[in-house]
């Protein structure tokens, strides 16, 4: 903890470990952004895939945290993380891998598409659930809100950076040659993990039931009722932001007009709230009081995401760039406060649980959401769908705002 004392002076980068979890971090989360937007291109362009296929291929993607979240974080609790780590990262760079090899060759069908994503999601699930559960053995709980902000300033960076530098690639290598560089992300990813030295240890062997593990974590999330807050607002709001995020390529691409270069150039550009979000949420908390800047970004973002629906071609992709900014910063900022918070009351033992109640209920609900925001569009066109999903992420910050927070300036912790 001496080496955790001198880092708490000059921040969590001075922890060695956590400098590369956060380096393994940075390049694979670009990754993930260039194929969040090669992937659906790829689905829409090269295999003329429709509206509700490509809202399919999220659907696949999340629907495993769905199917095995919550028995996921209990495994994680009874594992080492690193292996878990490493084991996933190197599965995905296989998996994304195989797209660029099949389409090379012309064999590159929708099928193969749709068990790529499915199986990648699997593995997300495992790393999602140990990344967490692993960043409190690795720095003190008072290092917790700068090592969530460095992650979530990771995520802002890739926001930003992923998109353009993807539609570039998209635009001069096609989608498949994006899917080879996301496979190399992993492989980066992976290297820095094996050089972690803080020793990772195993929990005690005990009588293991996964029924009753499983219980363990439902019950230490329902019984605190801002963890329980917290969660319910991240389930409701994902369901809608799952709608909006399932058709915005095709939206853009088909109804506004533009171009796989133009598409990650504006996406690039509307994320910009997300890195300042990374960069001054924590101090944002000092001065302002955790609780109410979760409050407040709770807000900004719900307000935001409406205006996704308002973008036209020409000026009116300027309601595009304030919903990005304005929910960018919102969600990243509210990331730091829930992890943050979660990590520092749930005990040691039950992190893996209790963090895939959380993730469980968040991202398993957006294979739904991504259905649902499909068979809208369908229905209803696409411009409705994202309106919608707008309004119902509006009206899910009224859980919060209605929780224990409300009498709070600081996080409980």
């Amino acid at each position: 903890m001496a080496e955790h004392g001198v880092a708490a002076k000059g921040g969590v980068l001075r922890v060695p470990d956590f400098r590369r979890l956060w380096l393994a971090d940075a390049l694979s989360q670009v990754g993930s952004r260039i194929d969040f937007l090669a992937v659906p291109l790829l689905a829409a362009t090269t295999l003329s895939a429709s509206v509700l296929e490509v809202s399919l291929l999220r659907t696949f993607a999340t629907l495993p945290f769905l199917l095995l979240g919550l028995q996921v974080g209990a495994w994680c609790d009874r594992m080492r993380h690193r292996p878990v780590l490493i084991a996933a990262d190197l599965g995905r760079a296989v998996l994304f891998g195989s797209i660029p090899v099949a389409a090379l060759f012309g064999v590159l069908t929708l099928g193969q598409l749709f068990t790529v994503v499915l199986l990648a999601g699997v593995l997300g699930v495992f790393f999602n659930v140990a990344h967490q559960t692993y960043v409190p053995h690795l720095v003190e709980p008072a290092l917790l809100p700068d090592a969530n902000a460095r992650l979530q300033t990771n995520m802002s960076v890739a926001a930003v950076t992923g998109p353009g530098i993807g539609g570039v690639v998209v635009q001069f290598a096609g989608s498949a040659g994006a899917m080879a560089v996301d496979a190399l992300s992993y492989l980066w990813s992976a290297l820095w993990l094996r050089r972690i030295r803080t020793p990772d240890v195993r929990q005690e062997p005990a009588e293991r039931h996964l029924r009753r593990e499983i219980a363990e974590g439902l019950k230490a999330v329902a019984g605190n009722r801002i963890l329980l807050a917290i969660t319910v607002h991240g389930a409701v709001s994902s369901l809608f932001q799952s709608m909006q995020m399932a058709i915005s390529v095709v939206f853009l691409s088909r109804e506004v007009g533009l171009s796989p270069g133009a598409i990650g150039l504006l996406s690039s550009t509307t994320l910009t709230g997300a890195i300042l979000a990374g960069f001054t949420a924590r101090r944002l908390g000092e001065r302002f009081g955790g609780a109410r800047v979760l409050l407040a970004s709770t807000v900004l973002y719900g307000g935001s995401l409406p205006l996704f629906g308002l973008t036209e071609p020409g000026w009116g992709l300027l309601w595009y760039f304030a919903a990005g900014f304005g929910s960018g910063f919102g969600i990243i900022t509210m990331n730091v406060f829930c992890v943050s918070f979660r990590q520092a009351v749930t005990p040691r033992r039950l992190l893996g649980r209790v963090g895939s109640v959380s993730q469980t209920l968040i991202f398993g609900v957006a294979p739904v959401g991504s259905l649902i925001g499909g068979l809208v569009a369908e229905a209803a066109g696409m411009r409705t769908t994202l309106l919608v999903a707008g309004a119902g992420a509006l009206a899910a910050s009224a859980i919060l705002l209605a929780s224990p927070l409300r009498k709070h300036r600081d996080l409980p912790v």
